[in-house]
């Protein structure tokens, strides 16, 4: 396939995303991938080809078809008689460097939230309070993205802009009939998401970025349960769905007990065992967001991770203080915690919510 034609077919993506249509990097290499499948003798069979992946509602197909004939207006004649020679693969344009343009466009996103592009990767404790309000919104688009991924494993659909090509490929040499495309599409991964937030005194410079970040997940994601603890916990689920996130955060202080005092983070994990296991399972993301400072007995909290551990798919503990230099883990209550984790990542800034992302997904 020649340089010519894949940047042509590059192209015509990107003149479909600027129109508005979801069209991904993934897209572009499905339809490399169908070019490859259909052959190029025949323009028709190529213009199908490229709609079948790239549009998958009717309404968009006239659309496509100004584009197609914009782009592949020279094209009339078939697309291998002339062709220059297919160019050695260091000439094609890299799809990978859609996937880095697209990545990087997602963290510009994030950097551009404001007129200071440092912020993003500005310590929580440093926040003004003219920049909480940015923040917020850049932790709740940060929260819908993540909600919004899908699984990673595929299953066969009727329709779509993926094309199996295995299973393609499977049924055309099986019959001996013409290539009939078959497609897939993204399993919806059924995950449910607990979040234990820690609201005692030692957590007031982060607790209320991460409870906003959790307010946003839950907006834009049903399957999320919220909970926050100091010396007992609180079950908020309801709270932070009810209400805007100010009224939700006023009251929230309120009811749980000890907000802005000690911790007894081992006790808190040992209630939520007892009276709210039923909420985690094998499909369930666990994240525990806190400091780890803990006054209460440590045998009691390494329990109660190990308990927590056996019965959830993933263990995520989020540290604002892994953000800080030369931090280690030696209080005796993250010490204590530290062998059950899955994930110890920091959640100080925007850039360490946004790498949360990948820690979901799995």
């Amino acid at each position: 396939m020649s340089a010519d034609l894949v940047e042509r077919v590059l192209d015509l993506v990107r003149k479909l995303r600027s129109r508005g249509l979801p069209v991904t990097s993934a897209h572009a290499a499905d339809a490399l991938r169908a070019l490859s499948c259909v052959g190029l003798d025949s323009r028709e069979r190529v213009h199908q080809a490229l709609r079948c992946v790239l549009i998958s509602r009717p309404e968009d197909f006239s659309l496509f078809d100004e584009l197609f004939a914009q782009l592949f207006a020279q094209q009339e004649a078939p697309l291998r008689k002339h062709r220059e020679p297919d160019a050695p693969a260091e000439a094609v344009p890299s799809l990978a460097s859609w996937n880095e343009e697209e990545e990087a466009s997602e963290t510009q996103e994030i950097r551009a939230a404001s007129d200071r592009p440092a912020l993003a990767e500005k310590d929580f404790r440093a926040f003004a309070a003219d920049e909480l309000a940015e923040i917020e919104r850049i932790a709740a688009r940060i929260a819908r993205k993540l909600a919004a991924r899908p699984s990673r494993r595929w299953k066969a659909a009727r329709r779509g802009r993926r094309i199996d090509l295995r299973a393609t490929m499977r049924r055309s040499l099986s019959t001996g009939e013409p290539l009939d495309l078959r497609h897939r599409r993204r399993k919806t991964r059924k995950t449910r998401i607990v979040a234990l937030c820690d609201v005692s005194g030692s957590m007031d410079l982060y607790s209320r970025l991460l409870l906003q970040f959790l307010y946003a997940l839950q907006g834009s994601f049903a399957r999320v349960e919220s909970f926050v603890f100091a010396t007992e916990l609180r079950h908020v689920t309801s709270a932070l769905r009810a209400r805007r996130y100010d009224e939700a955060l006023a009251e929230l202080r309120l009811q749980a007990q000890g907000w802005s005092g000690g911790t007894r983070i081992g006790a808190s994990l040992s209630t939520f065992n007892a009276e709210w296991s039923r909420l985690v399972d094998r499909r369930t993301v666990v994240i525990v967001l806190s400091d780890g400072w803990d006054t209460g007995d440590p045998q009691e909290l390494s329990l109660a991770m190990e308990a927590l551990r056996m019965r959830s798919r993933r263990l995520i503990w989020l540290n604002p203080l892994l953000g800080s230099e030369g931090y280690q883990p030696v209080a005796q209550g993250m010490a204590a915690a530290l062998p059950h984790v899955d994930v110890f990542a920091p959640a100080h800034n925007l850039m360490s919510l946004r790498a949360l992302e990948r820690h979901l997904l799995v």
